[in-house]
């Protein structure tokens, strides 16, 4: 198999979460509502967080840096058949990027705190984008083999040891 291009990424800040394992974490952050998290910006990229307190909800993209090698089928948390990876937010993925939508609770110097977290502690964090409900909303969005599944099924899913 050719070998994929890489690209290089810089490592803006890393994410503290209570999450020391993958063992039962949520698996998606509206699963994880109890959970909060703190964002260690990078101090020289403070200034960069101005405007951003006026805004609820941040997506953050991170790298899953525990995650060793990937699969293009796997069986996801939250079906018992195989999909193809890029049909699925499995980390086991080929260029392996987590993406969580969090409410934001705060943001005090270079640190941010938020709500949602479902990401091991320690996170390389690669960027924040800020939700803007105008675009990012999808209301009449399809969500493929996910829409046959009870609409609550991604908030009460744990991790278990099949992406580990």
């Amino acid at each position: 198999m050719k070998e994929l291009e890489k690209v290089e990424l810089s490592i803006i800040g890393t994410i503290s979460t209570p999450h020391k394992t993958i063992a039962n974490i949520p698996i998606q952050s509206v699963g994880a509502k109890e959970y909060t998290g703190i964002i260690e910006l990078e101090p020289q990229l403070a200034a960069a967080l101005e405007g951003l307190e006026g805004f609820s909800n941040l997506i953050l993209l991170y790298h899953l840096h525990r995650v060793d090698g990937y699969k293009l089928k796997v069986k996801p948390f939250m079906d018992d058949k195989e999909h193809g990876v890029f049909a699925t937010r499995s980390p086991k993925r080929p260029s392996p990027i987590g993406l969580s939508t969090v409410e934001l609770l705060k943001i005090e110097g270079n640190k941010i705190w938020f709500r949602g977290a479902d990401m091991l502690d320690g996170t390389p964090l690669i960027d924040i984008k800020p939700f803007f409900r105008q675009v990012d909303n999808r209301p009449d969005a399809i969500s493929g083999w996910l829409d046959s599944k009870d609409d609550d099924l991604p908030a009460k899913h744990r991790s278990d040891d099949r992406f580990a």
